[in-house]
């Protein structure tokens, strides 16, 4: 695979990953909850968190497959999680502010 691809596949798993916890009621897309409640906000945002350091390990293994892993300060986790949040904005607002007919 390309370096080209390699970086859009992680965009695309970012994507996918930041979105996951705002469009279903089950935790990781895998266990349900007990309680007919489902998720609070508090655990979707714990869901995220989780996420966001999954797809850097993605984007960690693919790095190394290319070659020698560039040393990061935590100016590169602040921009990465920055636009972790605004990937996931789709998926808030569909969650939060649009009006679901039931």
């Amino acid at each position: 695979m390309s370096q080209t691809a390699s970086v859009w596949l992680v965009l695309f798993v970012a994507l996918v990953a930041a979105n996951l916890p705002f469009v279903n009621e089950r935790l990781l897309a895998l266990f349900a909850f007990r309680s007919g409640h489902g998720k609070t906000l508090a655990v979707r945002l714990a869901e995220l968190v989780l996420l966001y350091f999954v797809a850097g390990g993605i984007g960690l293994l693919f790095e190394r497959r290319v070659g020698q892993i560039a040393p990061q300060g935590w100016e590169f986790y602040a921009v990465t999680g920055a636009l972790f949040i605004v990937l996931a904005f789709p998926g808030f607002i569909w969650r939060y502010l649009l009006k679901h007919r039931k």
